[in-house]
């Protein structure tokens, strides 16, 4: 077992979901940390600094979770930290947060903790939405022998006194300690704890009865040991579940009296949530809102984007003109401008619209509508293999597949965490979008429809809405595939709806634009600089023929000058290395109507999808004298020489879309899938089915529109 590091106190945030925990780690600590009203939204441990009186305490945030007997595997972490005072994240002492309008439905895990005799400062949240006659809490206080902050991270409220009782907490842990335990073990359970503090040697019975329950998933009991566990509670009879159940009941039976005669809350927000979700998740009106809402959001990221979009591009172009205009005609000059200053510049035109997605998000997230949008399409999902939590993986895949992956932990049953990680990616993400905007933008007219709706939005609209079936689809077939014995439920609490907090929300929105900037940035720049070497440099004889080619074209055509810049460009980007590359591919995607251009951008982009924008821009500006770096107009004006015609028709465009729409192009996703599923076997299935649902999708949508 390991021995904890005591060289930092830490106090570690516990509470349910939905009741403020991560709010208030954000506040103590600074941190900024997503906040979302629906369990597992915290599926790692945060940690964070706070200075008391020169001395540093180490805050741990635990995830969110209802008590010590979990239904997922990030809610198991809380337990698995608090059984074992060996564990190096193991508390000095505890800051558990509770929702003051629902105090009867948050105290079971608070009873739990204090069983542990973990010093423990109780903290009632949302303080502003109740009035002080609504909650004796000096009688709570004093029945449950514990010290109480009154707190709301909205207003501030209490916030001051609960800083200096943290410091209490760390100073003085023996005031915090709570002589009541709510919990009566039986003899049974007695008996087990005495058997399993034979191998632990805890001092507390309650540890000893966790690890009971849940050695099987407790990493710091050794195989052999639950070996012998699993032997000896067979050979007398012990039922887990059995035990759990009769606890939980005992404890309520305790608790529940006490804070009925000591609260008389009245919240107005309860009352109003549930008048709003007759209408929010009714089974037809709650399904055309949510819908609506989505067309809404599609909307906003074209209608609102395009003046910032503007702006970065003329930004971007003055800059790479004045680095051609201005430094010496060499080789490191074209890398900047032709290489770095158009990569990056055409993936940070898209910032805008990836910022306009991740606030609206953040805005539902926190209203409490999402779990809404969990309860209202259970029930669907559950046709498709999965249940309502998975929806929430869905809709955080439309900003990222990573985190959207990880959040599945969340689901207990084994075959629908599967196939939501399976089906996941198919959701189109904030990367796709770069690629989804260029191409609608060539092809498709800015007309109004029905006077209100923008052409370009609705083929928008129409593409996420393709990623969604798509998903449904693969997820169907997995449900017949992948056999489990594992009973499917869905254990849901649906918070009151609130207004969103801005600064949260603009919290959310400037970290998933950095993370963006810097995850994207990192590869774009590594790939734009191997770019422009392979489009720059190749077979030296092989060079010069396409230069002196060129020259006769000019000679005999007599071509301007800018035209003459062009065609040697064209030419020896064919003769290049990149160029023999997306040759040598060329047979392979010409049934799609990708041209071996085209082949080298979907080569580099899977490392990432948006570094397709970014190849574009290199190849176009390679050895070019016009510096505009607008590529869509560079791509518009692209000629095929085969046949005469532009290269990006309408049915290319619209090929080169759907296979955007369906291929798995994201290797951080495909680490994070085997990451959680400890093995290889299923990204590469899931490489596997994207690539074809990617390759033959486009085949049909070129062959039908060409």
């Amino acid at each position: 077992m390991k021995t904890p590091s005591n060289q930092i106190p830490k106090i570690a945030l516990c509470g349910n979901p939905n009741s403020g925990k991560s709010s208030l780690f954000n506040l103590l600590t600074g941190q900024k940390q997503k906040v979302a009203n629906y369990p597992g939204v915290t599926v790692d441990l945060k940690y964070g600094n706070l200075n008391y009186s020169d001395q540093e305490i180490q805050l741990i945030d635990l995830p969110g979770t209802y008590s010590f007997y979990p239904s997922s595997k990030d809610e198991l972490v809380v337990s698995r930290v608090l059984a074992n005072p060996n564990d190096d994240n193991y508390p000095h002492g505890i800051v558990y947060t509770i929702d003051a309008t629902k105090l009867d439905k948050q105290m079971l895990l608070l009873t739990q903790i204090m069983t542990l005799k973990i010093p423990c400062l109780l903290v009632l949240n949302m303080f502003d939405l109740i009035q002080d006659q609504d909650i004796d809490i000096a009688s709570i206080a004093k029945k449950m022998d514990l010290q109480i902050v009154k707190l709301s991270t909205k207003t501030g409220l209490g916030f001051d006194e609960l800083k200096s009782k943290i410091g209490e907490l760390y100073s003085n842990p023996q005031n915090f300690v709570s002589s009541n335990t709510f919990f009566f073990p039986s003899q049974k359970l007695k008996e087990m704890a005495s058997l399993v503090k034979e191998k632990t040697g805890f001092q507390n019975e309650y540890q000893n009865i966790l690890v009971a329950h849940h050695f099987e998933h407790y990493p710091f009991v050794a195989e052999i040991d639950k070996k012998a566990f699993s032997e000896q509670f067979e050979k007398n009879g012990f039922v887990s579940l059995d035990h759990q159940i009769k606890e939980t009941l005992a404890r309520y039976e305790e608790f529940e009296p006490l804070v009925k005669g000591a609260t008389q809350v009245q919240s107005n927000y309860e009352e109003q949530s549930v008048k709003l979700d007759k209408i929010f998740t009714h089974p037809i009106f709650g399904v055309g809102i949510f819908l609506l809402l989505m067309l809404m959001l599609f909307q906003a990221i074209f209608a609102w984007a395009t003046i910032p979009m503007e702006f970065i591009d003329s930004m971007f172009g003055s800059l790479g003109s004045w680095v051609s205009n201005n430094l010496p005609d060499t080789w490191w000059t074209s890398l900047l401008s032709d290489g770095l200053i158009a990569g990056l510049g055409g993936v940070l035109i898209f910032i805008p619209q990836i910022a306009i997605l991740f606030f609206f998000l953040s805005l539902l997230e926190q209203s409490g509508y999402m779990a809404r949008v969990v309860y209202l399409f259970d029930r669907f999902m559950q046709r498709f293999g999965m249940n309502g939590k998975s929806l929430v993986a869905m809709v955080s895949s439309t900003a990222c597949a990573i985190p959207a992956v990880m959040s599945t932990r969340t689901i207990p049953n084994w075959k629908e965490r599967i196939i939501t990680i399976m089906v996941a990616p198919l959701m189109s993400c904030s990367a796709r979008i770069p690629v989804y905007v260029i191409l609608i933008a060539l092809v498709v007219p800015t007309t109004k429809v029905l006077g209100v709706f923008n052409m370009q939005g609705l083929v928008f609209f129409g593409l996420y809405g393709l990623g969604i079936l798509g998903a449904l689809l693969s997820a169907l077939a997995f449900k017949y595939i992948l056999k489990s014995d594992e009973r499917s439920f869905l254990m849901l609490e649906l918070p009151d709806y609130k207004w969103p907090s801005m600064t949260n929300t603009l919290h959310v929105v400037k970290d998933k634009v950095f993370t963006f900037i810097w995850e994207a940035g990192r590869i774009i720049l590594m790939i734009s600089v191997l770019l422009w070497f392979l489009s720059s440099y190749g077979p030296s004889k092989q060079m010069a023929a396409a230069e002196q080619s060129s020259q006769i074209i000019i000679s005999e055509q007599n071509l301007s000058a800018s035209e003459g810049e062009n065609l040697l460009a064209a030419k020896k980007l064919e003769a290049s290395y990149a160029g023999k590359l997306g040759k040598f591919i060329e047979p392979v995607i010409e049934p799609l109507g990708f041209d071996w251009k085209i082949g080298i951008a979907l080569i580099t982009s899977f490392a990432a999808r948006e570094v397709f924008v970014g190849t574009m821009a290199t190849i176009y500006s390679v050895g070019s004298a016009d510096n505009d770096f607008a590529i869509q107009k560079k791509m518009a004006a692209e000629i095929n020489p085969a046949t005469g015609q532009k290269t990006f028709t309408f049915a290319v465009a619209m090929s080169l879309l759907v296979f955007y729409v369906f291929a798995m192009q994201c290797m951080s996703t495909l680490a994070v899938v085997k990451k959680e599923t400890k093995s290889w076997k299923w990204p590469l299935i899931q490489f596997t089915f994207m690539t074809l649902m990617a390759y033959f999708g486009s085949m049909l949508t070129y062959q039908l529109l060409s």
